[in-house]
């Protein structure tokens, strides 16, 4: 960055300095928005394969969708009440929405050019195209026809909207039709009728006569069809819109039921008050002004747009070929993890040391494999476990409830107000409850967070613990693009820590002092700001010092302050933050020795690793926690150490190819932009693709070295080369 677009930057942040605390910071849904175009660049990124642009595509309109649901309708909401505190970037609620707003403009532009003036094109150069029902041939539409007469209109319900039939309460991110009338010359009338992309695909294929593949918008096949559904009356006009609702739950923890209330306020989701329109562009005006007057939104909160709403259809499009050039090469777990290869019994393996396993490139069986043999393990005493988010069809569920049918003691946290997870995770801990597991919903007002198994065994040398944990969910689904390490242990101490833990979580035990754990939102807060202090110090010791962090998200303001400091008394600071990142770095005085990178690509980034130079000893630490408000003070969450020597290494290893990626790696500049690194002289390095490398070489060696001490060492390197595709067949 140039002197004078930092200079002319510092002046933009006086009014910060002056509304709070003196630190530069920007603001965190500003923030989110550059991460959201960071994934909407890899949909423009001419070199990812087509069917993984159009799922990037999709990835931004999901994020958008949530980020309106809960971020923007949080603003809209503090605007209707009336609030005009700043927050800690300087802006009052309504200077936030309207900023939020411009950018949000800009963006669904920018994911529309990209769409129509690359995406589009560069499908039909692969031989598939979408069409309209204009362009279709006279065999072509007798297709559709009898598409929409024997599929779709059987499904469609027209509901018309006067004095004696109100406006419908529409389904949140539906997409509908709104429909202007004209019946015997009296007043226009007006109807909606919803898309029923729910039940039946958004897109049709047609069939071609040449090597093209042709698709047609579901919504387009309905409009061709519209007066069949209305008979009566002539359509003057129809189009398409969509509405996105506000979706926050608001929850009294109190309530004599928690799981009752959730779901009682899971239905007001549905009936939230709408925080954006999505409309096309060319919409006729009357409908417009129709819209805008029953769903009562503002002008900043209506988007027009040039072509297909609701862009989610994009991730189940992209599946439409499968074709191997037309995606990313598969991340293949493997299977089994180079620290358990070898072993029939995993608590053997975890006896011998500590083991870590990465994911996806290792594979998320072998957490599954520790809860099932808990669960079938005739010595195995007690599980308990916490759950934050897990799949429709989770295989952990099902072991836990194999555990409480051979008579084992089961006690499983399930976070009911996981967000968006909430439907999910009652269904199973209903499920769970009368299978005859004890089942918690966590510490009033309170996310439990923490991703930890704790397996009480009987040995011959007396009770032995059996802990897991992890930076991820136990989640089998999310575990194959996730990337998040998790370790094993039966260490006494981290054994200890995980009973105590999780006896304050099921009952009235008062928080203790962990042997090892760091555990929010009593513990956390100060161990990391003791951790950023004690670098700064040593620092201006002349001792070793730095520090290496990588996060989702890095909000939290008093955390932010300490590494200002820590930087401007010289501390090196590498900080790998994928999504929202209000620290700012590359400013004078404040940042100049912080970097900051994001890794957007393949796969998403989730794990968390702290890692501290210690005065030349460095600790490492790994968990749940982002740097966030609620992480360290809202949230139970837990973050544990790494001390064995190798798990140490590996984890350093990870660090250092992570902060020399080339390829999925931005650098965040002191104007809060970010941009690729320039690859002009450099390696090629995917970091996601050399940890999969990586995986695979480990169990290659650790197959290896079990050959041979089998055979002992071979006289010929052949030998073992024979002994090992012996082996493999």
């Amino acid at each position: 960055m140039d002197e004078s677009k930092d200079d002319e930057f510092m002046v933009n942040l006086e009014k910060h300095e002056k509304n709070k605390e003196g630190i530069p910071y920007n603001n965190r849904e500003l923030s989110w928005m550059d991460f959201n175009l960071r994934v909407l660049e890899e949909a423009m990124e001419h070199e990812n394969p087509i069917m993984e642009r159009l799922n990037f595509l999709s990835i931004t309109a999901s994020n958008l969708d949530e980020f309106f649901m809960v971020r923007v309708a949080g603003v809209l909401d503090q605007i209707h009440q009336g609030l005009k505190k700043r927050d800690f970037s300087g802006n009052t609620p309504k200077e936030l929405f309207d900023k939020l707003s411009e950018k949000i403009h800009i963006f669904v532009k920018k994911q529309y050019s990209c769409l129509s003036r690359s995406i589009m094109p560069d499908l039909k150069n692969h031989n598939m195209v979408f069409t309209t029902i204009k362009a279709l041939n006279k065999k072509q539409l007798e297709f559709v026809n009898k598409y929409f007469e024997s599929t779709v209109f059987p499904i469609l319900t027209p509901m018309a909207v006067d004095t004696s039939r109100p406006f419908p309460q529409l389904m949140n991110k539906s997409v509908n039709i709104a429909v202007r009338l004209n019946g015997n010359g009296k007043k226009a009338k007006f109807a909606i009728i919803q898309v029923p992309s729910m039940t039946i695909p958004r897109f049709l294929e047609v069939p071609s006569d040449n090597e093209k593949r042709m698709f047609i918008m579901l919504e387009d096949i309905i409009m061709h069809h519209i007066q069949e559904v209305f008979e009566l009356y002539k359509i003057n006009a129809c189009s398409p819109f969509r509405i996105t609702r506000d979706s926050d739950l608001d929850i009294d923890e109190d309530a004599e039921d928690l799981l009752v209330e959730i779901q009682n306020s899971i239905k007001l989701r549905k009936r939230g008050k709408p925080v954006r329109l999505e409309i096309t562009k060319g919409i006729d005006k009357e409908l417009r002004k129709f819209l805008v007057h029953m769903l009562d939104v503002g002008e900043k909160e209506i988007y027009e747009v040039s072509g297909a709403l609701d862009l989610t259809f994009l991730s189940k499009f992209c599946k439409v070929d499968n074709s191997p050039e037309l995606h990313f090469s598969p991340i293949t777990p493997v299977n089994p993890p180079a620290d358990f290869c070898g072993y029939d019994d995993i608590f053997q393996a975890i006896r011998e040391k500590d083991r870590m396993v990465h994911h996806p490139y290792e594979s998320f069986d072998s957490v599954l494999e520790f809860i099932r043999k808990s669960a079938e393990d005739p010595d195995v005493l007690a599980i308990k476990q916490t759950l934050y988010r897990v799949s429709g069809k989770s295989p952990v569920i099902s072991a836990l409830i194999k555990a409480v049918e051979k008579g084992k003691q089961v006690t499983v946290l399930v976070e009911l107000k996981a967000r968006f997870d909430e439907e999910n995770n009652i269904h199973w801990a209903k499920k769970l409850e009368d299978a005859g597991c004890h089942v918690v919903y966590g510490l009033t007002g309170l996310k439990t967070h923490c991703k930890i198994c704790l397996v009480v065994r009987r040995e011959s040398d007396g009770i032995r613990r059996y802990v897991h944990v992890a930076t991820g969910n136990y989640n089998d689904i999310t575990a194959r693009f996730y990337t998040d390490i998790g370790i094993f242990t039966c260490r006494e101490d981290l054994g200890e820590d995980a009973t105590v833990l999780f006896n304050v979580l099921t009952g009235y035990s008062i928080p203790p002092v962990y042997n090892k754990f760091v555990v929010a939102p009593r513990g956390m807060r100060k161990f990391f700001e003791e951790k950023i202090k004690q670098e700064t110090e040593n620092c201006k010791n002349g001792l070793p010092c730095g520090i290496v962090v990588k996060v989702n998200s890095l909000v939290d303001p008093g955390i932010i302050s300490l590494l200002y400091q820590a930087s401007e008394a010289g501390v090196k600071i590498t900080l790998i933050v994928r999504g929202i990142c209000c620290l700012i770095p590359g400013l004078k005085g404040y940042s100049e020795n912080i970097t900051v990178y994001s890794i957007v690509g393949q796969l998403l980034e989730h794990s968390r690793i702290f890692r501290f130079e210690n005065g030349g000893n460095p600790e490492i630490y790994m968990g749940s926690a982002d740097w966030m408000q609620r992480n360290l003070d809202r949230r139970v969450e837990l973050v544990f150490p790494v001390e064995d020597k190798e798990l140490k290494e590996r984890v350093e290893e990870i660090l250092r190819i992570t902060i020399n990626d080339t390829v999925n790696k931005r650098t965040q500049h002191a104007d809060t932009t970010y941009s690729l690194i320039d690859k002009r002289g450099k390696k090629k390095i995917n970091s996601q693709v050399e940890f999969s490398k990586m995986s695979k070489k480990a169990l290659k060696n650790a197959r290896r070295n079990i050959i041979a001490r089998e055979i002992g060492t071979p006289r010929f390197s052949g030998d073992l080369e024979k002994k090992e595709n012996d082996s493999n067949d």
